[in-house]
């Protein structure tokens, strides 16, 4: 379930409307945004599966005239180190000039018959500001293939601070076109700031 929109109200509402531990996430996205006008949200609720377990997890993304907030809360079961359940919950706060990409990836079905606005069927919105990078190492080689010599390695890196994935069947159309209106805001605004990283 994604929600999204334009104001603070509306930010509270739909952090409300996920049902997700509503007075946590809301304290700790109020606290990051601070009495910044909101200009843009995301709120995005997802459950997964893990092993014998339900896990559910919910991200706040939040656009501001000047940075980009991303709120993460997950629930987590009693462990050795807690006697009972218990939740976590971060904040980013990144100033949008700092933002180096943002890359909206769009599954379309049966793309011969596709139309202008129709809508994908997922997807995936990566967002990176030089955070996390994610490093992919091969063992390098010369076009012999009866060389046998070391050449080190090649590879590359990705910036990865963020992905979410929002998909129709999962999530439902008006997720995925909240997911695809708030990535052109923070897109514009990312376009629009001048300041260097």
């Amino acid at each position: 379930m994604a929600k999204t929109g334009t104001t603070t109200q509306g930010l509270r509402a739909a952090i409300e409307r996920s049902g997700y531990y509503p007075t946590l996430v809301a304290e700790a996205v109020q606290a990051a945004v601070g009495g910044e006008p909101v200009v843009s949200y995301l709120v995005h609720q997802e459950t997964t599966f893990d092993a014998n377990e339900v896990r559910r997890h919910v991200t706040v993304l939040v656009l501001t005239g000047t940075r980009f907030i991303v709120s993460h809360t997950d629930e987590q079961a009693a462990d050795a180190t807690s006697p009972s359940p218990y939740a976590t919950t971060s904040t980013e706060s990144v100033k949008l000039g700092r933002i180096s990409s943002v890359v909206l990836s769009r599954v379309v079905a049966n793309p011969e018959s596709y139309t202008p606005g129709q809508l994908p069927r997922e997807v995936v919105l990566t967002i990176g500001w030089g955070a996390v990078a994610r490093l992919d190492l091969e063992p390098a080689s010369c076009g012999d293939p009866n060389c046998d010599a070391d050449h080190g390695y090649t590879g590359s890196s990705t910036a990865d601070d963020l992905s979410l994935r929002v998909s129709e069947a999962g999530d439902g159309p008006d997720s995925v076109r909240e997911t695809l209106a708030f990535a052109q805001a923070l897109s514009e605004a990312t376009a629009a700031t001048t300041s260097p990283r």
